[in-house]
C-alpha cells in the first residue's frame, strides 16, 4: 500500500435523510480503488447541500447534518463537514472541491498509523488526491442544458477526478461517450459496479416516512429515532 497514490473522497448532495445506501456508496467506492492497485483511500468527506438549494422538501441543514453524523458515529473514516451548508448561500460543487483542496494543501492528513516525526502524507509529493464521489444519475445531468458550466465540468474531471456509482436506470458509459468533454478526461473518470443491483432513494425514504411506513434497515436507527424525535418528515 506504501507505493498506492492517497486519495479522499468528497459526496455532495442534499442527504434527505441520510440512508445506508449513501453510506453503502463510499465502501463501494473505496473497495473499487483498492482493487485498481493505483489508491489507498484515506478519507471520506459527506459535505451536505446549502439549504439556499432550495430543493422541494428539503430538511434544515442542522438536521440533515445531525442525521448524517448520527449515521456514521460508526464509520473510522468518514466524516460529515459542513462548510458548504455553512455559507451564505447555495454553494456550486466545483467551489466545494476547490475549498476542500485548498484545505489539504494547508494541513494535509498524516499517514495512517504515522507516530508524531515520522513520515506523513504532509510531504508535497504525497498530498492526497481529491476526488469527487456521485452516482450515475449526477453524471447524466452533465448533459442537461444550463444545470453545469462546461468549464466547471472540465475542472472537475481534469483537476480532481470522478468516481461514479453506477445505478439501475442508467448508463453512464454512454453519457461519457456522448461528451466530447468526458470523453477526453475518462481516464479519470471511474465507473463503480453496485454489486448488490438495488436501491432505495431519499425521496422514497422520505414519501414512507410521510406515510407511516416502515424504514428500518434502509436507514440507521439513530437517524430514524432523530427522525421521529424532531418531526423532520410530518406524516401527511
Amino acid at each position: 500500500m506504501r507505493s498506492r497514490i492517497p486519495v479522499i473522497l468528497l459526496a455532495c448532495g442534499s442527504f434527505n435523510p441520510i440512508t445506508n445506501t449513501h453510506l453503502h456508496m463510499f465502501e463501494l467506492a473505496r473497495d473499487h480503488l483498492h482493487q485498481t492497485g493505483q489508491y489507498q483511500v484515506i478519507k471520506g468527506i459527506l459535505s451536505p447541500v446549502n439549504d439556499g438549494y432550495g430543493k422541494k422538501d428539503l430538511a434544515a441543514a442542522k438536521h440533515r447534518i445531525a442525521m448524517a453524523r448520527l449515521a456514521l458515529q460508526t464509520s473510522d473514516w468518514i466524516r460529515v463537514d459542513t462548510w458548504e451548508s455553512e455559507q451564505e448561500t447555495w454553494t456550486e460543487t466545483v467551489n466545494v472541491l476547490r475549498h476542500h483542496h485548498d484545505e489539504l494543501l494547508r494541513s494535509p492528513p498524516r499517514k495512517e498509523g504515522a507516530k508524531s516525526g515520522k513520515a506523513s502524507w504532509r510531504s508535497p509529493a504525497v498530498v492526497p488526491e481529491l476526488k469527487f464521489l456521485c452516482g450515475a444519475d449526477l453524471l447524466k445531468t452533465f448533459q442537461t442544458p444550463n444545470v453545469w458550466k462546461s468549464e466547471h465540468i472540465q475542472e472537475i474531471v481534469e483537476r480532481f477526478g470522478i468516481v461514479c456509482l453506477n445505478r439501475p436506470g442508467y448508463d453512464p458509459l454512454r453519457y461519457i461517450s456522448e461528451s466530447a468533454l468526458l470523453t477526453r478526461y475518462q481516464h479519470n473518470i471511474h465507473l463503480v459496479e453496485d454489486w448488490k443491483q438495488s436501491e432505495t432513494s431519499a425521496t422514497q425514504i422520505r414519501q414512507a416516512i410521510r406515510q407511516g411506513k416502515s424504514v428500518k434497515y434502509l436507514v440507521p436507527d439513530s437517524v430514524i429515532a432523530y427522525i421521529k424525535e424532531h418531526n423532520v418528515y410530518p406524516e401527511e
